[in-house]
């Protein structure tokens, strides 16, 4: 299955593109109907939306809340700099990459700015509005819970960040409050969509980058010779969604780890060493080695760390696609601040 372009985040200029007319200038500025179609048509699919506009933050911000769109904008970037600036702060914030956004605007000049700093990013003019719905990046083969829900995620991430920011503590006596729970179990005929998805989205916490599709994740799951895993969290914020995932081809002498990802936004929380610990735990109870396959690209140096923290060690390096074998004997803790819950 080849990876095709995903745009994750549409980034809105203001001023005649989701309104018309110049809001500094005393017009109206009705939003164009054709905006809000897409607003709503994308927030549906799981696509996020944000804002680089050129404007007062203050009055950009009160006309947003009085047209009822101001919740649908994450990490908004309303000043006076250069739009493309503005790109690299909701890339960094949402902690996605560049290639991931769509930025929308009426102004060749912006256009060709963003072009020209920012090459990684799909421009789009603001006068084929109605059709960008359309375009194949904008239309994910599937549209799962998740993606319905995607925004609010964010939103409720958000919160936890802000509670985190104002605890007066360490960082793992927040954690510990959070009350976590991860639950770990073969994926469901009803999974499969979002295990997809997370395959082709998820980049960072990736440890080979391969994208798979339905069908071949279908076969995965019916599979004597392989086990197909989810993993799902929640805290006392709300659930996370399923974030995880990990396919383990079952040999009669080793487990071989053909890919293991987690969504960005459990970064900070551990997952992927619980799941780590847990696929060793299983392995040294079924009596055999325990094997990881990792293909380092650009963004996934994270997991390259996790691995090596948690007991592998390269054997074979194959055209840069490494084999890493783990140290069973050697015990290692859980977390205590996560409530593993495994099938």
């Amino acid at each position: 299955m080849t990876k095709a372009k995903t745009v994750k985040c549409l980034v809105w200029d203001l001023d005649n593109t989701l309104w018309d007319g110049t809001l500094l200038e005393g017009d109206a500025c009705p939003p164009r109907p054709a905006a809000i179609d897409l607003l709503r048509v994308l927030d549906e699919r799981g696509i996020l939306h944000s804002i680089a506009s050129r404007n007062d933050r203050d009055a950009a911000g009160a006309r947003l809340a009085a047209l009822g769109l101001d919740d649908y904008f994450l990490c908004p970037e309303i000043d006076w700099g250069a739009k493309s600036a503005s790109l690299r702060r909701i890339a960094a914030q949402l902690n996605i990459g560049l290639d991931a956004l769509a930025f929308v605007d009426d102004e060749p000049f912006e256009r060709a700015e963003v072009a020209a700093e920012c090459p990684e990013v799909l421009v789009l003019d603001a006068a084929d509005l109605a059709s960008i719905g359309e375009r194949s990046e904008m239309r994910p083969r599937f549209v799962t819970d998740e993606s319905r829900r995607r925004r609010h995620l964010y939103r409720a991430e958000e919160v936890r960040t802000a509670a985190e920011q104002s605890f007066a503590g360490p960082s793992e006596a927040f954690l510990a409050g959070l009350n976590m729970k991860l639950r770990f179990a073969p994926a469901s005929a009803a999974d499969l969509a979002r295990c997809e998805e997370l395959t082709v989205r998820t980049n960072q916490l990736n440890t080979t980058g391969r994208p798979y599709s339905y069908d071949e994740l279908e076969r995965f799951s019916r599979s004597q010779e392989h086990k197909l895993l989810v993993a799902e969290l929640d805290d006392r914020f709300g659930s996370y969604g399923k974030i995880g995932l990990a396919l383990v081809e079952c040999r009669p002498d080793a487990w071989t780890i053909k890919l293991l990802l987690m969504s960005c936004r459990v970064m900070s929380r551990g997952v992927g060493t619980i799941l780590i610990n847990h696929l060793r735990d299983e392995a040294r109870r079924a009596g055999v080695d325990l094997l990881a396959e990792f293909v380092p690209n650009d963004r996934n140096r994270m997991m390259y760390v996790t691995f090596k923290f948690n007991g592998f060690r390269e054997v074979s390096d194959c055209d840069g696609a490494k084999l890493m074998r783990n140290d069973l004997t050697e015990l290692r803790r859980m977390p205590e601040y996560v409530e593993l819950i495994a099938a």
